[in-house]
């Protein structure tokens, strides 16, 4: 897997370090030192090249509150994680562990943040197995010292012939691709590993699950500091019952789940034969926007398909699928034109994000300016008015996309300033944007112009109300 292979990567990552002694408490250093590993659901460097991802953006929260710098150490191999963690080379390993009997004979945990279950992952076009027993004498192959590896000693007590291979120097996305290809038979892997890889693989299929749901949590040495346990304890307590935690999840696995398999095969197979066509002009709208133009590509797909022709019953038209209005505003002579189109469309959604609030980071940020693209501006702000009344924040995604139906029903969208709206349109497509985001993202070069003509003050008039608009009295 590409996110994966890089050793520069994984040596250059920001905060992160090797180390070989053992590491002083925290207390002494000011300094708090994560083991983790490079994977979508955990650590990985983001489109900017920043790092990202869950545990990074607990391990962050929880730096901060401790009022300490956080150094991440990316681990190259699975399986050196729990060991580097006995040798105190770490303070904590955040780096999506199951909670196990045999794990936590060795070490402690905090409270866990997520449950998964253990699937047996199949190629669809190969017969799905229905028992264990169907498994013997196929490949199977698992990750090294992964929690899987457990579950498969405990499931052989009932099936002796049970075989599989254990493998070093990979991750469980790695498996899954190499099962995609045919090169395997099956494997065993996390349902929120699963989830994220089925969007870029549409042939895996989930063929049973192996035991219970297990916890995911952030293991520690048995004689760790207890005022770092008991701080932890304390953070995953006031993270969950504070929404933080639901929000973070939602950030990373809200929108994997709303594509259908033939969703995925589709923007695969039109990257193939349409892509090319466009992929310079997506480029071309980002040296004017500053967007990522894989974010524009995706903005398109869900449009129209990368239809330059695409016309709906309500008028609106071409590749980014425009209104008469916004191309107008847009300077788009030719809505059929897709150098136009496009351009128009990258520019209509860096107006958006100019009117949100500058308060509001990324990636929230760009959530909120695709559900306005789709919705519109004065639904978006109704929708944030009416989190602010139900005390939810008006700036995270997470708490909008639970607003934003609600403005179909008479009982709320009467009360807001710009009334009805099919307010859970937009959900469904900033989710579906971001899916498709996602897969552009993995298959596609970034492009970094020579010399980019990106001036924003050019594109938009800049609104950065910090205010939400009053409602209506």
């Amino acid at each position: 897997m590409r996110l994966l292979i890089a050793i520069v990567f994984l040596l250059g990552l920001s905060g992160c370090e090797k180390r070989e002694k053992p590491i002083l408490p925290v207390s002494k250093t000011g300094e708090l030192v994560v083991l983790t590993r490079n994977s979508p659901t955990t650590y990985y460097e983001d489109a900017d090249g920043n790092p990202a991802g869950l545990e990074y953006d607990l391990v962050e929260m929880f730096a901060k509150e401790l009022g300490v710098k956080a150094t991440f150490i990316v681990a190259q191999q699975f399986d050196q994680i729990i060991p580097d963690l006995r040798k105190h080379k770490a303070h904590i390993a955040a780096a999506g562990l199951s909670i196990t009997n045999e794990r936590r004979r060795i070490l402690l945990f905090a409270p866990p943040y997520q449950s998964v279950t253990q699937q047996l992952i199949y190629n669809t076009e190969s017969p799905k197995p229905d028992s264990l027993n169907e498994l013997i004498t196929k490949k199977i192959e698992v990750v090294a010292g992964s929690s899987y590896v457990e579950r498969l000693r405990e499931a052989r007590v009932k099936v002796p012939a049970l075989k599989w291979t254990e493998v070093k120097n990979i991750e469980s996305e790695d498996l899954l691709e190499k099962l995609s290809q045919g090169l395997i038979d099956y494997v065993v892997a996390d349902s929120n590993i699963v989830d994220v890889s089925k969007n870029f693989y549409p042939n895996l299929g989930v063929a049973f699950t192996l035991g219970a749901a297990d916890q995911l949590a952030w293991a520690f040495p048995k004689d760790a500091e207890p005022f770092l346990l008991k701080k932890a304890e304390s953070f995953f307590n006031r993270i969950r019952s504070d929404g933080t935690l639901k929000r973070l999840l939602d950030r990373y696995y809200g929108h994997v789940k709303r594509l259908e398999r033939a969703d995925i095969s589709g923007i695969l197979e039109k990257m193939r034969t349409d892509l090319p066509h466009y992929r310079q002009l997506f480029q071309q709208a980002q040296e004017i926007s500053g967007i990522d133009w894989r974010l524009i590509a995706a903005l398109g797909y869900q449009e129209s398909h990368w239809d330059p022709l695409a016309t709906s019953p309500t008028g609106v038209r071409g590749l980014m699928m425009l209104t008469e209005d916004t191309a107008d505003r847009m300077g788009v002579d030719n809505r059929l034109d897709p150098k136009q189109n496009i351009s128009g469309g990258a520019r209509y959604l860096v107006e958006m994000k100019d009117m949100i609030p500058a308060r509001i980071s990324e990636p929230d940020r760009t959530w909120l300016a695709l559900a306005a693209y789709n919705v519109g501006y004065g639904h978006l702000e109704d929708a944030r008015i009416l989190a602010q009344r139900q005390k939810l924040s008006p700036d995270t995604w997470a708490d909008i996309k639970k607003m934003l139906p609600l403005l179909s029903k008479t009982e709320y969208h009467s009360t807001t300033k710009h009334g009805y709206a099919r307010g859970g349109e937009p959900v469904i497509f900033t989710d579906n944007v971001h899916t498709y985001y996602d897969i552009l993202v993995k298959f596609e070069k970034p492009y970094k112009p020579v010399f980019p003509s990106f001036e924003p003050s050019k594109l938009s008039n800049n609104h950065q109300d910090e205010s939400l608009s009053k409602p209506p009295t």
